[in-house]
């Protein structure tokens, strides 16, 4: 029997506990409870009982469910959200759009923006505040998040996206240099087909502005082509890429977003424009888009860990019925959450957006004796993946025979050639066609830091590997920061099991995985994920930029919606630190702990 860990019962009580709460049991109760309140009547205590035990068995709301289901406060049970950056026309002004932002943030939702409408910086005078230039806004939003109260270790997460195709493109992917600006922010470029195949055949790239109607671009060097589209210079695409590949490799930043393999992959992508992401990258959104997170921990599936008592495998009977009560429980915290603006509360309800995903990952396959980097640890992954796809589209048709589709719904989106619909088990395209889908989206892979040590022992986080078998994390006690020691669940596990044995080489941490095979795993789970996947590939110390350059351009071949690399380097700031090794830190991306 393991006992609970110091770090995992501190982050348990610093972000998820309610008063009086002092263990998971009670936190689970509550949430249990509250989110059975969308029931009716004669269901609500049928589904609480049914939502405990499923979060009993690893299946539990993101951060913002757990924090905030059935408390008092006046917070959102919502982690991900995209809202618009005004200043660039009439319908909203700069300051309204950072107005909204604060209100989302304070509530406690992560947000993404794209800043492509605003003014590159020759195309208008520096500080107007009615459209400020991309850093200035960038600047503000940053300055303003920061200032923000937080309850505990929390923080404020934001994204800040921008085209590749924007003037100022090449100042926002330099900017973050180091790690030492826009600290509440990750950056991501948004990355066109286009872009691409400029940088393989070694062609100019136009950077371009759309100025809105009577609005005249000062800068003398700028002519208008059509419509207000403003052409400012031409720069090589392969510099600009190198550029890009060379800030990534060196401050772990900017990420790439695939723009339009995401857009191609939309369920509604005749019905929206999707041009940014959450803060971690797994939510594409349209303007006021957002959704509503559960992970399932996936150790806890695992019959005959490490072959003990017979051949070791994972119950996908037991999986497929989990998801189906996360599915429900998921559409309910829609109904029942505080939403910080009304927008928001429209488009989820038009959409109704949700995410199934999973943690522990890579522990699991460590108890199913299989590599994290090897064709078969692959293919026990991907094997999971569509369980968990198949099963989220089945119950969420089902919950469409009984609440009805969401307003949105149309058959051809999902059952047209090349839709999602073609890929789903034949059982429930069946169901699907007769009775629709209640959620548009039903699948995504966040990063689950802080949940996976509160809740589950700190099994690795989401699908990556673990950090380490033993380190330190720093964690707040009273008002103090400080490291305390933790350890990974499936190496607790093992030496629970084999305390004196050495421990085999199937157990991988992210360092010992090569950077191609960290893309690798995204590729093969990716097609059952209908948002996106949150994933870091760690690279060596000495990780050349040409080789940064061949993992995005694989990245992009595999079909992955967005790619962030992460070299170690102990002049920036970590999260975790080795117990033995601090040089090589691993440090998490800055905003998705205040995601979490």
């Amino acid at each position: 029997m393991l006992l609970p860990q110091p770090a995992c019962v501190n982050v348990l009580l610093d972000r998820y506990a309610a008063c009086a709460e002092h263990d998971a049991a009670q936190v689970y109760a509550r949430v249990a409870l509250a989110l059975a309140q969308a029931e009716t009547p004669a269901r609500r205590a049928s589904a609480a009982a049914a939502f405990l035990q499923n979060m009993r068995d690893g299946a539990i709301g993101a951060g913002r469910i757990m924090a905030n289901a059935g408390t008092q406060a006046h917070a959102s049970m919502v982690n991900c959200f995209v809202q618009p950056v005004g200043g660039h026309d009439a319908s909203l002004s700069f300051q309204a759009g950072l107005q909204q932002a604060l209100e989302t943030l304070a509530m406690g939702g992560g947000v993404g923006y794209d800043f492509s409408s605003l003014p590159p910086l020759a195309a208008g005078s520096p500080g107007r505040a009615d459209a400020p230039t991309v850093h200035e806004a960038i600047d503000q939003y940053d300055a303003a998040c920061a200032r923000l109260a937080f309850e505990g270790s929390r923080r404020g997460a934001q994204m800040a996206v921008l085209s590749c195709a924007h003037p100022d493109i090449l100042d926002f992917a330099q900017a973050k240099h180091g790690r030492r600006r826009w600290r509440t922010f990750n950056i991501s470029v948004a990355v066109s087909d286009a872009f691409l195949a400029a940088v393989q055949r070694d062609e100019p790239w136009p950077l371009v502005h759309h100025t809105p109607p009577g609005q005249a671009a000062i800068d003398a060097g700028a002519f208008q082509r059509t419509d207000g589209l403003w052409q400012y210079r031409q720069h090589s695409a392969r510099r600009l890429w190198d550029a890009i590949a060379r800030e990534a490799v060196h401050s772990a930043e900017p990420g790439l977003l695939f723009i339009d393999t995401i857009a191609r992959a939309n369920n509604l992508r005749a019905l929206e424009t999707i041009r940014a992401t959450n803060p971690c990258g797994e939510q594409p959104l349209p303007d006021y888009g957002c959704c509503v997170l559960g992970p399932i921990n996936l150790t806890r599936l695992v019959d005959h860990p490490f072959g003990l008592g017979g051949p070791a495998s994972v119950n996908l009977a037991k999986l497929a019925g989990m998801v189906r009560i996360q599915v429900r429980m998921l559409d309910n915290v829609i109904a029942l959450t505080h939403w910080p603006l009304p927008a928001q509360q429209a488009q989820a309800l038009s959409t109704r957006r949700i995410g199934v995903g999973v943690t522990g990952l890579a522990d699991m396959l460590a108890m199913l004796q299989l590599r994290y980097d090897s064709d078969a640890g692959r293919q026990a992954a991907s094997e999971v993946a569509r369980c968990i796809r198949d099963s989220a589209y089945a119950a969420s048709a089902a919950l469409a025979r009984e609440r009805g589709p969401f307003p949105l719904y149309r058959a051809a989106d999902y059952l047209s050639d090349g839709a999602i619909g073609d890929a789903l088990a034949a059982e429930v395209r069946v169901a699907v066609r007769r009775h629709g889908l209640r959620n548009s989206h039903l699948v995504s892979y966040a990063p689950t830091g802080s949940v996976s040590l509160a809740f589950a022992d700190n099994c690795s986080s989401g699908i990556e590997p673990a950090f380490g078998w033993t380190y330190r994390r720093r964690v707040v006690l009273g008002a103090a920061a400080v490291d305390v020691p933790v350890e990974n669940h499936a190496w607790r596990q093992w030496n629970l099991h084999f305390p004196h044995e050495p421990l085999p080489d199937y157990f991988r941490t992210a360092q010992q995985v090569a950077p191609e095979d960290h893309v690798a795993m995204v590729g093969v789970l990716q097609p059952f994920v209908d948002a996106a996947i949150s994933k870091t590939v760690p690279v060596p110390s000495d990780c050349s930029v040409e080789r940064a350059q061949a993992l995005f351009m694989s990245a992009f071949k595999l079909g992955l919606k967005g790619i962030t690399l992460f070299r170690p380097d102990p002049a920036l700031a970590a999260v975790l630190g080795s117990a033995t090794a601090g040089a090589d830190a691993l440090a998490t991306p800055s905003a998705c702990e205040g995601c979490a």
